[in-house]
């Protein structure tokens, strides 16, 4: 199948899917998520839907047992949309890059914060005392 008609399917679902738990999702286990992006089967019979939750790792495995409950009530908003034969079976799969990303950023941020003392502490030791 055509890459682009894939690509086309997978934003449907990434656009259904976050705006159905956004918006229609009652079950008070989803909270604090974000649908990042769809990966769609070549066949158009199964999706993964990455989401990244805020929140501890308890909280997490919650919102993903409630979001494994919520597939069909999410499939059908998706049926409703899509004009295919097959509507995909949805998957919803923890994505971490976000929070690598901003483990990453703190780790840069803290490497310079400690660079930048080490040189203002040569700096002040370099500049000749006037008393």
């Amino acid at each position: 199948m055509k890459t682009h008609r894939l690509a086309r399917v997978a934003e449907v679902i990434r656009e259904v899917a976050s705006e159905t738990i956004l918006f229609e999702l009652r079950d008070p286990r989803v909270k604090m998520v974000t649908v990042t992006r769809a990966e769609v089967s070549g066949d158009l019979q199964h999706a993964k839907v990455y989401v990244s939750i805020m929140g501890s790792e308890q909280e997490q495995k919650i919102c993903l047992y409630g979001l494994s409950r919520a597939a069909g009530f999410i499939q059908s908003k998706l049926g409703d949309r899509m004009r295919s034969r097959f509507v995909p079976v949805l998957q919803f799969v923890l994505d971490k890059g976000v929070k690598n990303s901003i483990e990453v950023a703190r780790l840069i941020s803290e490497a310079l914060g400690q660079k930048t003392e080490e040189t203002e502490g040569a700096d002040q030791e370099a500049e000749p005392r006037t008393e």
